[in-house]
């Protein structure tokens, strides 16, 4: 089969690498659409190695047809199966070896196409929301960055559980792409100062609960005296730099927790409850239309290059998608 490697010049390259052989416990998907997330182009500059046993090449989720099932696997799918999964690596190929657990079927009314940009944000998303941010109805929540891929999922998922979100964007040119998103307020940061918000937000009555921050730098600590008691503020990524001055008298008086979070990280046990999760809960909100995944653009896999480009750029919001076959 053929994949997506990097070459010793940092390039990519469409090229022949050996068939996948399943184990008991796995199924071959062959893969119809990968997924492009921020994690592949820190794994392609050397920052975020695969797990071990996951191959070398990159792609956290895919979308496609089984067409092979272990023994231990019998029962859970058959060959046939319309599926998306999320991958330790390797989705950038024409067929995917994957942990049984790993695979959720396609929803109803869903394409293939759309399906591929289910699991890694579904699933970070709802990790972030409801198992360490567990957030409420009725509450507030922060999305940082609300132009991003992630952000496409989680403030739709927030807004049909019944959550107030508040989300961050760079100007009003983005502000305006991502209003249908629903989201209850959008801080457009280059006129808008965000701990002056939430303060507002607070002096309304409305604090914030809870925050999903890709983003730190120096405002994030800035921030907390804004929070409510027993907020939780969850640190995923620092695209806007590492360090902050945080004032830790607040974060012990308003018992305020700052959690490191990131899905790859989880055992592969965690993952598959989280997956489970994301089918119960989740996915009927999603058949009823609630949530969709959101594409941007979608490229031939052969224009990985082009694809990862779009995404460094940071010039796109929802999920950018590349088709196998």
């Amino acid at each position: 089969m053929k994949a997506i490697l990097v070459k010793k010049d940092g390039s990519l390259a469409w090229e022949e690498v050996p068939d996948p052989e399943i184990k008991e416990d796995e199924v071959l998907i062959e893969t119809h659409y990968a997924a492009l997330n921020r994690a592949d182009l820190m794994q392609r500059a050397g920052d975020y190695p695969p797990p071990p046993g996951a191959p070398e090449w990159m792609g956290l989720e895919v979308s496609g047809v089984i067409s092979e099932v272990g023994d231990a696997a019998v029962g859970k799918w058959k060959k046939g199966d319309r599926v998306t999964a999320l991958l330790g690596g390797g989705g950038y190929a024409e067929y995917a070896a994957v942990n049984a657990d790993m695979v959720m079927p396609v929803p109803e009314g869903l394409s293939l196409r759309e399906a591929a940009a289910i699991p890694e944000a579904y699933a970070t998303a709802y990790l972030n929301l409801f198992v360490e941010g567990r957030v409420q109805p009725g509450e507030s929540f922060l999305m940082q960055a609300g132009a991003s891929g992630l952000a496409s999922v989680v403030i739709p998922m927030a807004k049909a559980f019944g959550i107030r979100v508040l989300t961050t964007v760079l100007d009003d040119a983005a502000a305006e792409s991502i209003r249908d998103l629903g989201a209850d307020r959008i801080v457009v940061t280059s006129r808008e100062s965000l701990p002056d918000v939430l303060k507002e937000e607070a002096e309304a009555g409305r604090p914030l609960n809870a925050a999903l921050d890709c983003l730190g730098g120096r405002d994030m600590a800035k921030c907390l005296p804004y929070l409510a008691y027993g907020a939780r503020w969850i640190m995923i990524a620092t695209l806007a730099g590492d360090l902050t001055e945080v004032n830790l008298k607040t974060v012990y008086v308003k018992n305020i927790r700052i959690i490191g979070s990131t899905l790859r990280s989880k055992t592969p046990e965690k993952k598959g409850e989280i997956l489970k999760a994301v089918v119960r809960d989740v996915f009927p909100k999603v058949t009823a239309g609630l949530i969709r995944p959101e594409i941007y653009a979608e490229y031939p896999i052969e224009k990985a290059e082009e694809a990862q480009a779009l995404m460094a750029s940071g010039k796109h919001h929802g999920k950018i998608v590349m088709r196998v076959r």
